[in-house]
């Protein structure tokens, strides 16, 4: 796998909990980071679906979180090098197809049952945070799962998500 594709699931992970930031609390910080991940693994799994697809990432970058800053509002004129830096490495069609997963159940089911077989799923993961959240997991990030927060950026790819999936339109509301 290359080196970059832990880097884009990292950093769209961080872009998800920086624009949708946890109920409070340091437990909360943690079960919020964990759906957020798993939403961004799954995202970028079914994104990038095989090892000649996340290679080809390295050629061509993932694009950076300027356009979902910019649909979320966040000013980000006035940035730091380092702040910066980790943001280039943000995959827009990551995060909106992480969003869709963290509000909608049935979608994030639908895609990690799109994983079986594939060449990620080599290993067992447990996704049960983002297909199953307990009402800790709900308490911890409900901005993170609020479907009309999320709306803007889902709707950015949404289509291609269900495409990928194979599967008629379900409803973000």
């Amino acid at each position: 796998m290359p080196v970059d594709f832990p880097s884009v699931i990292a950093a769209s992970t961080r872009w998800l909990i920086r624009a949708y930031p946890a109920a409070g609390g340091t437990m909360n910080a943690v079960l919020a980071e964990a759906q957020a991940r798993q939403a961004a693994t799954v995202a970028a799994w079914l994104r990038y679906p095989t090892s000649v697809d996340a290679g080809l990432l390295s050629l061509v970058g993932p694009g950076g979180s300027a356009r979902l800053d910019w649909v979320v509002g966040a000013d980000t004129s006035d940035l730091e090098d380092e702040e910066y830096a980790w943001r280039t490495w943000v995959d827009e069609v990551v995060v909106s197809w992480a969003a869709a997963l963290l509000v909608v159940p049935a979608l994030a089911a639908a895609a990690v049952s799109a994983l079986s077989g594939s060449e990620h799923a080599a290993t067992p993961v447990d996704f049960r945070r983002l297909t199953s959240p307990g009402e800790n997991d709900r308490r911890a990030a409900p901005l993170l799962r609020h479907p009309d927060f999320l709306r803007p950026v889902v709707e950015l790819h949404k289509r291609e998500l269900l495409v990928r999936l194979r599967s008629r339109p379900i409803s973000t509301e």
